[in-house]
């Protein structure tokens, strides 16, 4: 169990108590120590208004606005508008009472003794709603109260200056003030704000307090969890990203999220971000924290968890504002008392009372306010956020957002990463459908229609179709129309919000999408048009025009970097090579295979050498498969999973096998399954021990059955049943993705960039998604059962060398 920084080897020795194994490294370690927590109240002017100058409506409805560039821009041509001895970017600071306030006014013209705060916009601005101005007013008065001190002025010209993005125009709003009437508005604001900082303060110092001596949640680590938890401590303390690949079932969640908390009052961290791929993942994280402060009853620990919008919206069938829901209307002028209420309650946990959450929710509904929106505002104010991976690495991601923008040292941990590769590709590609501009350029009024026709002359330029796939490049002129279109739409929108077609706002967002990757192009993703099914985009020669990223390590490598430590951990990060080349994880990165408490005896696996399961061949292959998965019921009962590499063979075979043994329960996985029907198909896998009224085991006839699932899906990883809730699995595949246009154009890409496509395409996704399916069936050092591999490439060298090292498969033969 080593890890390598720079091809270094560190390890240590091994002491069973989980808190001295930490403290021993902890000494180790060389990185020298943040300095400890100011007394200083400092905010910036933003934070301030944001909390103490809000008021009114929550108000979400669609109104295009610049972008973060043309922000920028704006900034930049109202500047060079302005005299020689205007200062631009002028930094101020001051005492209000408690706070010291820091911030960055916009301009300051001396001789006309004028400060501005400057706001990029489109469309009327009479038409900004009243609480919008109101914060626009509080925060330049602030910035004017900090200047009239600096420069010692008795008053001072403020002016609001709005600048038109699409007319280039600007509109000032003026006002005199004298030195105290600045002064006092901003001492009211810092009252407001002071009251929650001392509190937040307090919270900070009770945390970390209770952080130094938390103890572990158990007596001692698990085989292989104390050397994860030292490598994650260590990882924080020197802020370097460590990548672990550890067994299932050894409690990596709660062995990297106690090294992070234990390192968080030294490296003064504000949060500790755990990110899961599925909502399953979510689960487990919440209770090695309830675990952690059961351990540690005063530990004042907030956790939020980040959920989708449509499973915390009240009111789906409303829009986000005052108008049309009431959980908007007012909610900034209830959001104080929700919020107050709602840290409180997270703070003293949620083993009693469910999840954070659900906490939120109650917290909501008591205060008549958005719960969404209430657990949004809340990540500002937690100490641990458990969330989806878009939560930090997609383009719009609120947690990495708000990191960049408040500066936050965070700790980020990635539950089973060797999911990140397709997700972030996913994240970071987009399309454009032929058919969806059609129907856009149908409704359309006349000002917008000229830039789908634009789209629509360049999409042409582009080429022909092709029949099935093809790659093209993105030339200028397509990517300057799309930039125009979206330039003109967000100023015809923005001077009549209300007048929105579905059609056209849903293609609005798709252009969007594919001109923000547009700019970013390069040579980790690939330009397409392929064939699709609308039969009117096809009879007009039109197909799906696509981004498709194929190697997300320039996105994610920006999103790691904005986190002091990252630990990546997964039972299958192998070759270890692939996740360091497709994340783009940086030079330093630490990397720790923790070998497996298991033992060959607890696994018997076995290697069909004479069968193929090949596309070509997979119909001949199921009675053979029918034959096996029979003939092992019936000499060990109990519960099997056999896995596909699709639905199409996975029912085949389903079929096969209900015909031929139709006294042997089975069932299937379907498509599209919801949660309570993927509950309904794990609640099939029954112990076979069941309890009577007086708690005594009692024996029952149980033969099991056969659970039908696809490779990949959602029983294939990420589903606990130990014991004898499974005792088997059969694997029908490599895994490998589909051999298509698509793939093959990936993997030529991957070829050129790293020398090995067809593996980086093919070979090591498809090995991954085998080993973590035959990882469902031993979970704990008590299970016992049996993996069947049902191909003879699984018998090459090349194959072997992916499988875990503790397996000792052997060959047979199958009649």
């Amino acid at each position: 169990m080593n890890a390598r920084y720079h091809g270094r080897v560190v390890s240590g020795s091994d002491p069973a108590d989980p808190a001295q194994a930490l403290a021993q490294d902890d000494e180790r370690a060389t990185a020298p120590l943040s300095a400890p927590l100011s007394a200083q109240l400092t905010v910036a002017v933003r934070v301030l208004c944001e909390f103490a100058a809000k008021g009114g409506d929550l108000d979400l409805r669609f109104t295009p606005g610049p972008s973060a560039m043309e922000g920028i821009e704006g900034h930049g041509i109202v500047a060079a508008r302005r005299g020689p001895g205007y200062r631009r970017e002028l930094r101020l600071e001051g005492q209000f009472g408690e706070l010291r306030l820091v911030g960055r006014a916009d301009g300051y013209d001396p001789a006309a003794c004028r400060l501005e705060e400057v706001k990029t916009h489109r469309g009327d601005i009479h038409e900004m709603p009243a609480n919008q101005r109101a914060l626009h007013w509080a925060q330049a008065m602030c910035y004017g109260a900090m200047l009239c001190r600096l420069e010692g002025l008795a008053q001072l010209q403020v002016a609001l200056v709005y600048f038109d993005i699409g007319t280039r125009a600007e509109t000032a709003i003026e006002a005199s003030f004298t030195r105290d009437e600045l002064d006092t508005r901003v001492n009211e604001l810092c009252a407001r704000y002071t009251a929650w900082a001392l509190h937040e303060q307090s919270h900070r110092q009770q945390r970390d307090a209770a952080l130094r001596t938390l103890p572990f949640a158990h007596p001692q680590f698990r085989g292989g969890q104390r050397s994860v938890a030292e490598h994650a401590y260590r990882a924080a303390r020197l802020g370097r990203p460590l990548m672990v690949q550890a067994p299932t079932g050894i409690g990596k969640t709660i062995g990297t999220i106690y090294p992070m908390l234990k390192a968080a009052p030294t490296e003064q961290f504000d949060k500790i971000v755990f990110l899961t791929a599925k909502t399953s993942g979510r689960a487990p994280a919440l209770t090695a924290v309830e675990q952690l402060r059961r351990a540690s009853p005063d530990l004042p620990l907030r956790v939020v968890e980040l959920l989708a919008r449509e499973k915390a919206c009240v009111h789906p069938d409303k829009a986000c504002h005052g108008d049309s829901c009431p959980l908007a209307k007012g909610f900034f002028d209830r959001l104080p008392q929700a919020r107050s209420a709602a840290v409180a309650v997270l703070a003293e946990g949620s083993a009693q009372t469910g999840s954070p959450s659900s906490l939120v929710a109650e917290v909501a509904a008591q205060n008549e306010i958005c719960p969404y929106y209430l657990n949004q505002e809340l990540v500002r104010w937690a100490d641990v956020i458990v969330a989806d991976y878009n939560h930090w690495f997609d383009r719009s991601a609120l947690v990495h957002a708000l990191t960049v923008e408040h500066g936050w040292r965070v700790a980020l941990l990635v539950d089973e990463a060797h999911n990140l590769i397709e997700r972030a590709r996913q994240m970071y590609s987009s399309s454009l459908s032929w058919a969806a501009l059609g129907r856009a350029r149908k409704t359309a009024p006349p000002r917008l229609k000229r830039g789908l026709d634009r789209i629509a002359r360049a999409w042409a330029a582009l080429g022909p179709s092709p029949e099935v796939y093809a790659e093209v490049d993105l030339p200028e002129r397509f990517v300057r129309a799309l930039s125009r279109s979206l330039s003109e739409w967000s100023e015809a929108w923005a001077a009549a919000p209300t007048a929105m077609d579905p059609d056209v706002l849903s293609f609005y967002f798709d252009v969007l999408g594919f001109e923000g990757l547009a700019a970013s192009f390069g040579e980790h993703s690939i330009a397409d048009l392929s064939a699709q099914d609308d039969a009117k985009a096809a009879k007009n020669h039109r197909p799906t025009l696509s981004i498709r990223n194929v190697v997300p390590a320039a996105y994610v490598s920006k999103r790691l970097e904005a986190a002091h430590t990252a630990v990546l951990f997964s039972a299958t990060l192998a070759p270890i090579h692939y996740y360091l080349d497709m994340l783009g994880m940086p030079a330093d990165t630490a990397y720790l295979d923790v070998a497996s408490p298991f033992s060959a005896d607890q696994l018997q696996v076995r290697l069909a050498a004479n069968l193929s399961t090949r596309w070509r061949d997979r119909e001949a292959s199921i009675p053979a498969i029918v034959k096996l998965i029979a003939a092992q019921h019936q000499a060990q009962p109990g519960n099997y999973l056999a896995f596909f590499g699709s639905y199409a063979f996975m029912r085949a075979a389903a079929q096969a096998f209900a015909l031929a043994h139709p006294r042997i329960p089975a069932w299937c996985q379907q498509p599209g399954m919801s949660e309570a029907e993927r509950s309904a198909f794990l609640d099939r896998f029954v112990d076979p021990m069941v309890i009577n009224d007086q708690g005594a085991p009692l024996t029952v006839a149980h033969t099991g059955g056969v659970g039908f699932a696809v490779l990949g899906g959602a029983f294939a990883e990420g589903i606990d049943l130990p014991g004898q809730r499974l005792i088997g699995a059969f694997i029908a595949t490599l895994g490998m993705p589909q051999v298509d246009p698509v793939n093959e154009a990936m993997r030529e890409r991957l070829h050129t960039m790293f020398g090995d496509g067809h593996a980086y395409t093919y070979f090591y996704p498809g090995l991954r998604k085998v080993v973590q399916a035959a990882g469902r069936v031993i979970r704990t050092p008590q299970d016992r059962g049996s993996v069947y591999l049902l191909d003879d490439r699984f018998t090459k060298a090349s194959a072997r060398r992916l499988l875990p090292a503790w397996w000792q498969p052997t060959s047979i033969t199958l009649d």
